[in-house]
């Protein structure tokens, strides 16, 4: 890397920019055009020899991006060091940019919504799992920062590949709502269309009364008798795997 010693820019640009922990989210950050101003590997071939075996498509551009640092230097600079030893940081995409991206009509995709999530590697796995299906975007209410680096590293780095926004539910994109309630319809009897919202509860409590009186159907996965509740990620993967069977 040319021009300013990666270190220093590192320390200077790290609070305001996005953490790219681990090879696997560098990854996914330049394959979806983040701008990645600084990254570095405790060992660079090895980084380099890991992009030719499972990234060949951005091989060339880590290589021209990737710093190797001493283990302890890298270690100073994440506060959880990744086994395969690589960091980066990106700028964070314009807000305008992905609130334009969820309001957008007509949307060929759901934006799938996290009432008010509590855990943060669950909401890194929902988007991971969003930038999977092609979803429009991810949206949050509540307090939990959708691009904490916890969540960031749960997700891959895909947040670059789909809008990731924290909204309240009066600003949250038009479209059908349908959320996500034991109560509900069974889903497996409704049509999700292209331009739905779909919303899910936290993990303790459910869906909001704000976001529960938007709702204009509430709908219902399967479940035997007995088994209290499934897993955020997974009810999520559930109904977006059911959007994109296309039919009822």
């Amino acid at each position: 890397m040319t021009g300013p010693d990666p270190v220093s820019l590192w320390r200077r640009l790290a609070d305001a920019s996005v953490l790219l922990d681990g090879f696997h989210a560098l990854k996914h950050a330049v394959r979806f055009g983040a701008d990645v101003p600084v990254a570095v590997a405790v060992d660079r071939g090895a980084a380099l020899a890991l992009a030719e075996e499972l990234a060949p498509d951005v091989r060339d551009t880590l290589d021209a991006l990737l710093t190797q640092v001493p283990e302890s230097v890298y270690a100073s600079l994440v506060p959880r060091p990744h086994p395969t030893a690589v960091a980066a940081l990106a700028v964070r995409p314009s807000r305008v940019a992905h609130l334009e991206r969820l309001a957008h009509t007509p949307r060929t995709a759901p934006v799938v919504v996290l009432d008010h999530p509590r855990n943060l590697g669950n909401a890194g796995a929902v988007i991971r799992l969003a930038a999977g299906f092609g979803a429009t975007g991810v949206v949050t209410t509540g307090t939990l920062d959708p691009w904490h680096p916890t969540v960031v590293r749960a997700g891959a780095g895909l947040h670059f590949a789909t809008a990731v926004e924290r909204l309240t539910v009066a600003e949250l994109p038009a479209g059908p709502v349908f959320a996500l309630d034991p109560e509900g319809d069974d889903i497996r009897g409704v049509k999700l269309p292209d331009d739905a919202v779909l919303a899910f509860g936290s993990e303790r409590s459910g869906l909001s009364p704000e976001l529960r009186a938007r709702a204009g159907r509430l709908v219902a996965l399967p479940m035997r008798p007995q088994v209290s509740s499934y897993n955020l990620a997974t009810s999520v993967a559930m109904t977006l795997y059911h959007w994109s069977l296309g039919g009822s």
